[in-house]
């Protein structure tokens, strides 16, 4: 049973196709090409899919909490609104407009995928497509990964944690030039929580609300 996890990466996804140990890494241009891979049974990725109209999202609350120190990688999910913004300054009106707060610029960076998602994914959404955190899926295969995903320590540990579970090393080796080894990386071990979730062993954060398209506002990993 193949999966696929998926992480953003300059306008563009990093694909991790999971099948057994085996993982390979593509890049794909944009969400409607992640969501058109046919051959995997669930696709995680690592961006927001349900989106509140009026707050913050309890499954992101959840996951921060989770984290501890490392809940800074959970940046709050914007607000639907925000989606239909211009700019940022038209972004952060919208914000405070709906759940009053404004949106972080790094948050604001996300919405352009998030956006391409929420089109791509369509009514109703497809089922095997679930959101997922890396960091959160790391803490769970390895409880050492504590260190920034950037740092040559936090990339030491994450390769360690998932090379009990995939062929990671070939993954890295074999991986599209010029991909990043902290996406890859994320993109596996979304790739493992996708397999988690297809052999139902997954855990999740979030109280199962729906936003306003019938989409679950949860983080599973």
């Amino acid at each position: 049973m193949a999966v696929l996890g998926v992480d953003g990466w300059r306008g563009a996804w990093v694909a991790a196709r999971m099948d057994g140990r085996s993982v390979t890494v593509t890049v794909l241009p944009d969400a409607a090409a992640v969501l058109a891979v046919g051959d995997v049974d669930v696709i995680g990725i690592d961006m927001p899919i349900g989106l509140s109209d009026d707050g913050v999202r309890t499954c992101d609350v959840e996951a921060r909490r989770r984290l501890g120190r490392a809940g800074s990688s959970v940046f709050p999910a914007p607000v639907r609104s925000v989606l239909a913004a211009t700019d940022y300054a038209d972004a952060r009106v919208r914000s405070v407009a709906a759940a009053g707060r404004s949106l972080s610029a790094q948050a604001f960076g996300l919405v352009p995928a998030i956006r391409s998602l929420d089109l791509a994914l369509g009514d109703p959404s497809a089922p095997r497509v679930h959101e997922v955190h890396p960091e959160l899926a790391f803490r769970a295969l390895d409880d050492r990964v504590r260190d920034p995903k950037a740092s040559g320590r936090g990339l030491g540990q994450r390769v360690r944690a998932l090379y009990t579970v995939m062929d990671v090393l070939d993954a890295l080796a074999a991986a599209p030039a010029g991909a990043p080894a902290v996406d890859v990386l994320d993109a596996c071990a979304v790739a493992w929580s996708a397999q988690r979730i297809a052999d139902g062993k997954a855990e999740s954060v979030g109280d199962d609300r729906r936003d306003a398209r019938g989409r679950p506002m949860r983080i599973t990993w």
